[in-house]
């Protein structure tokens, strides 16, 4: 990754204030803490928060001499409902200010309580103001000084009025003794019962015994499989601390691991063989890919021993296995724009894909808030798309401030600024491929492109004092006389690149043939492109006067509303003409009608064109309709699939919410083509089965249509590594097991009650696992994830303690002095008298806990 360089230094210099700027540690060193009073404001789902501002210096602030800007997760904001000594302003995005009002004055030493109201309820952590700064002005109103909020405090979240977003939330308190009924079905199993690879194979038999491997035994491979038998060895070190050679295949050679190319019983891509005895272990695949798969499965058999100790004896279980995947296309979309991952955090989550059999990964590079990849012969994508900091205002040609990225670029500790070079991107394109994952890379147009066009107005500002009109609007992306007023679902008033110009499909060819050169580069071929084209704000483009010629000149188009689909069709044949299949949002399948709502545009069918389906609450039937007309649909259902939703209403979860909470059973609870079985309620927590009556069924012979899922990772909320793991681990296993494992009985069951026992019996099997045997793995792989451990629930009843967890098989250890529990603490076994406060937390067998929750005595 390429840090800051002088040129652009010179840049933002030309760009920005002179302001200076400071941590807020001396001078004007203003304190600040933050609280969400109530969400039950009228009118229903409104919210009010509050500021409190105290001035730790010898300076005082007026109604004219400062700002204190910040992020927020996007919300309309209210005017006063009483008189404020301040006012919260929208700026763009998630970028907020509070301004003084007139007679505004804070004295050294005195402290102001400034409150505000708007909509959506708020009841996260996750969710309070970021990034903070304050920006001081002169008397003439220019821009004096920068400095950042180092004492700010977000209070608790204690009381329902801040927990459930008003009335209408069904949801219940996030407390032990709820948690604990919720997780009353579950059952402790015994090793027997559980399932020691994840997902599940298709058909597996335990045999007797065991083999012993051996660092004296080698790994064997036919030609083909090279890299498969190295990877093989690089496994098995990381698990032994041994190491173990590998060998080219003869007629002579016994034991250890012999890996070879050999058609199964099932037949297909990815399918593989696995037959461990006391003779050795054989892997069979029907390509390097089903072999892949197979040590795959191989290395989950290695016991966890030997990770903890590092044993040189490999005691692994006699099975055999035949398996092969349900869908060819299991996937995750992992966003590095909206917050940036370092090159090794993706590295980290491509080894973490691999292990549970996903062969692909969206990465998501662009966005509104970033552009993450070095173009050649664009530089602004990346000195200007690729770093956030303070702007004048909206209409700079820099990107502004998001999600707590604050003020300053590259700014340590933060993540909003950061891109990839050329060889950082070939460098992943090769680490992909070496695990069988094929990674797609993706442009958003014409919306979610703010990034895009900030760097191209860079571009055409600098080509323009430069003399070179011509040059400068080569790739310029806007209508400079647009005066459409819209607001797009991350709060963007401007994001949306003009599809009327010529030069806006000029610019999307040329960042696809530069791609395709990285992949070149890489020894691979780019074969597949994902064009976004999700999420247009209503009123974009309706005062824009090239569109107005456009829409005069082909009336035909059909009017603004069908800009979007005008848009796709003319992109389509360009990435067609370069052999792409051409991956996107559903929207680009889709025709916009007159009232707002969508219907399955025909257009492009029988094209490659494969439309990603997230939206099953708002439009629960979509992702049936498009497979139905006959369209290849990738599955990324909101209410199964998004890993940035946040695990639970427990205010210290991080995480979204609009689409409800999302857990690991809800990622195993999919039944692809029965959605609505496994859509149970809305994100108030209302049951959803009146939502489907009357909707559209899958097709018994549009299955085949249904070509794979795929999980979602965006970042507004993922500040780093560690977020980004815990956001994704456990809840990957259970999408794991949706995406390959066979069809589960429970899938098919219309009944409800009957389908209900079935699942449960079924998750507790899968919960289990995880908790006894995969999650415990998960501490020793790359060093050690940063995976999530669930909050024990607990009632206390006649003193008695009584406590269970959501993947039993936990440990859960409690104290009643007041300390916080560790692996050393009273170990909870059945129900205990206790007395006072009593702590509780859950940890696996590595030794890793997660959130303490605490109850009383009466």
């Amino acid at each position: 990754m390429k840090k800051i360089n002088l040129l652009l230094v010179l840049f933002l210099a030309v760009l920005g204030s002179c302001s200076k700027s400071g941590t807020g540690t001396e001078g004007r060193n203003i304190g600040v803490s933050w609280k969400v009073l109530s969400n039950f404001i009228e009118p229903e789902g409104s919210f009010k928060a509050r500021f409190t501002l105290t001035n730790h210096s010898d300076f005082a602030l007026d109604d004219k001499n400062w700002a204190l800007f910040f992020n927020m997760s996007p919300r309309p904001i209210h005017p006063n409902q009483e008189p404020e000594a301040a006012n919260v302003e929208h700026i763009n995005g998630d970028w907020y200010k509070l301004v003084p009002n007139a007679g505004f004055t804070l004295q050294p030493g005195d402290s102001i309580q400034i409150g505000y109201w708007g909509t959506e309820g708020i009841i996260k952590e996750s969710d309070a103001p970021m990034g903070l700064y304050f920006v001081y002005y002169d008397e003439a109103g220019k821009e004096e000084e920068i400095v950042q909020v180092a004492d700010f405090r977000v209070e608790p979240f204690t009381d329902k009025e801040q927990i459930l977003r008003g009335a209408m939330d069904l949801k219940s308190l996030p407390t032990a003794e709820n948690r604990f009924e919720e997780n009353s079905y579950l059952s402790t199993l015994t090793a027997q019962e559980l399932l020691p690879i994840i997902p599940s194979p298709v058909k597996m038999s335990r045999g007797q015994g065991a083999y012993t491997l051996l660092s004296s035994a080698k790994i064997y491979f036919e030609v083909g499989l090279e890299k498969e038998a190295a990877y093989l060895a690089a496994k098995l070190k990381e698990a032994s601390g041994t190491n173990f050679t590998t060998e080219k295949s003869s007629a002579d050679a016994q034991g250890g691991v012999q890996l070879k190319l050999a058609p199964g019983k099932i037949k297909g891509k990815e399918a593989y063989q696995l037959t461990v005895d006391t003779n050795g272990i054989r892997i069979a695949g029907n390509d390097p890919a089903g072999v892949f798969y197979g040590i795959q499965s191989l290395a989950q058999l290695i016991p966890l021993d030997v990770y903890q100790k590092k044993s040189k004896e490999l005691l692994i279980p006699a099975v055999s296995v035949e398996d092969a995947p349900r869908f060819p296309f299991r996937s995750m979309h992992l966003d590095v724009a909206r917050n940036f991952q370092t090159k090794e955090s993706v590295m980290r989550i491509l080894d973490l894909l691999s292990s549970y059999k996903v062969n692909h990964m969206l990465l998501y590079t662009t966005e509104d808030e970033g552009w993450r990849v070095e173009i050649d012969g664009l530089p602004e994508l990346t000195e200007v798309g690729g770093q956030r900091q303070h702007v004048a205002g909206m209409n700079a040609s820099a990107l502004q401030p998001g999600y707590g990225s604050g003020p300053v670029a590259y700014d340590e500790g933060k993540h909003g600024s950061g891109f990839y070079t050329k060889a950082d991107f070939i460098e992943i394109l090769k680490y992909a491929h070496e695990r069988h994952i094929k990674i797609i890379p993706e442009l958003n147009f014409p919306g979610h492109a703010l990034a895009a066009i900030k760097a191209m107005e860079a571009r055409y500002e600098r080509l323009m004092k430069e003399g070179k009109e011509k040059e400068a609007n080569e790739f310029r992306l806007i209508d400079p006389d647009d005066k459409s007023e819209y607001l797009s679902a991350q709060a963007y008033k401007n994001n949306v690149v003009n599809v009327a110009r010529e030069s806006s499909y000029h610019f999307f060819e040329k960042v696809v043939d530069e791609m395709a050169k990285l992949y070149e580069q890489a020894g691979l071929t780019m074969d597949t492109f994902h064009t976004g084209g999700d999420e247009v704000a209503e009123g974009a483009w309706s005062k824009s006067p090239m569109v107005a010629k456009l829409l005069k000149e082909h009336p035909e188009i059909g009017g603004v509303k069908k800009l979007q689909a005008y848009f796709f069709s003319r992109l389509l044949p360009r990435l067609e003409k370069r052999n792409l299949k051409v991956h996107g949002w559903e929207e680009v399948a889709l025709n916009k009608q007159p009232d707002g709502t969508y219907e399955v545009n025909p257009a492009f069918v029988g094209h490659q064109v494969v439309p990603y389906v997230w939206n099953n609450v708002y439009d629960v039937d979509l992702g049936n309709r498009l497979a139905n007309a006959g369209y290849d649909v990738v599955l990324c259902n909101v209410t199964n699939f998004y890993f940035d939703m946040s695990y639970s209403n427990d205010p210290k979860e991080p995480g979204l919410y609009w689409a409800g909470f999302v857990n690991s059973r809800d990622n195993w609870l999919f039944a692809p083509f029965n959605m609505f079985r496994t859509t149970e309620e809305t994100a108030m927590g209302k049951p959803m089965k009146e939502e489907f009556v009357g909707k559209e069924l899958l097709k018994s012979s549009a299955r085949k249509h249904i070509i794979g899922v795929e999980s979602q990772l965006w970042s507004e909320t993922i500040k780093g590594r560690d977020m980004m793991e815990y956001a994704t681990l456990p809840k990957l296993l259970g999408f794991a097991e949706s995406s390959w494992a066979a069809e589960r009985p429970w899938e098919s069951v219309a009944n409800d009650a009957q389908r209900q026992k079935m699942t449960q019996a079924g998750w507790n099997i899968f919960a289990n696992s995880m908790a006894q045997i995969h999650m415990p793995r998960l501490s020793y792989l790359n060093g050690g994830y940063h995976y999530r451990v669930p909050t024990p629930g607990a009632k206390i009843e006649g003193e008695m303690l009584h406590a269970n967890i959501a993947l039993p098989g936990l440990a859960i250890r409690y104290t009643t002095d007041g300390t916080e529990p560790t692996v050393s603490s009273a170990l909870y076994t059945e129900p205990v008298a206790v007395s006072g406060k009593v702590k509780l937390r859950a940890f696996d067998r590595s030794g890793k806990g997660g959130m303490v929750c605490e109850l009383e005595t009466k």
